[in-house]
């Protein structure tokens, strides 16, 4: 993938900085309307609960955070973190006109170096974030050392399908069609043919639950999405 002589954690920064006015509409085209139900998904399988304190990695603009708000209540709270500053103003603003504006703090972070004491969080999760990480497994094993024993770890991401002729239609759409709606709606074809790639370098979902063990975490598993497109990984903290 090329970096265009940049780091990747720099090159991703910068990215997401330029598409953060756009991200949400665009995640909402790409997934013809899908990612929201995804999300949910992604909450549940966090065993979120009333009062419990979730971390949302890599939040972004504060979507799967505010899912998480919905079901944690007033009691709970939601703390996001990004490492993108446009993202997070992004995030600001929706927030601002959810309920939840009083049950979610963002702060600006790097989620290879997540700046919270061991055993904090009663869940993490990450949205579309562990692939745009310079190393997925320092990433797993940050959210596995700030969650609580018996917490619960979720990724949900991009994944790989395999039947037969999906496949070849999904990654011709991600490959050709994906950037050319990043150039129309938001300007930016550079910046969403790096999503492309960096789904295409990012492990399998197979491969990412074994990640996930060889980090440390137990009942490991996948749920694949729409055929596979999309995967829930998760696994609990023993």
């Amino acid at each position: 993938m090329d970096f265009s002589g940049k780091d990747k954690a720099t090159y991703v920064q910068e990215t997401f900085n330029s598409i953060a006015k756009s991200y949400d509409l665009m995640n909402t085209l790409m997934s013809f309307g899908l990612d929201k139900g995804w999300r949910r998904k992604a909450v549940r399988t966090v065993e979120a609960k009333p009062g419990m304190h979730i971390l949302d990695v890599c939040c972004g603009t504060g979507q799967l955070a505010m899912e998480i708000a919905g079901t944690i209540g007033v009691s709970g709270k939601v703390t996001g973190l990004d490492f993108s500053e446009n993202m997070l103003e992004k995030a600001k603003e929706n927030i601002y006109s959810s309920p939840y504006q009083s049950l979610i703090a963002l702060r600006q972070g790097d989620a290879m170096h997540l700046p919270f004491p061991d055993n904090t969080f009663d869940g993490a999760t990450v949205g579309w974030g562990l692939r745009n990480l310079p190393n997925v497994g320092q990433g797993i094993s940050e959210m596995l050392r700030v969650v609580k024993p018996g917490s619960m770890v979720v990724s949900l991401d991009m994944a790989k399908p395999t039947l037969l002729g999906f496949k070849q239609g999904y990654w011709f759409y991600f490959d050709k069609l994906v950037p050319w709606m990043g150039k129309i709606w938001a300007g930016k074809a550079k910046a969403y043919q790096y999503l492309h790639d960096s789904a295409v370098e990012f492990p399998s979902q197979q491969e990412l639950a074994r990640i996930f063990a060889r980090c440390g975490l137990v009942e490991t598993r996948y749920q694949n999405l729409l055929g596979g497109v999309v995967a829930i990984v998760s696994g609990r903290k023993a």
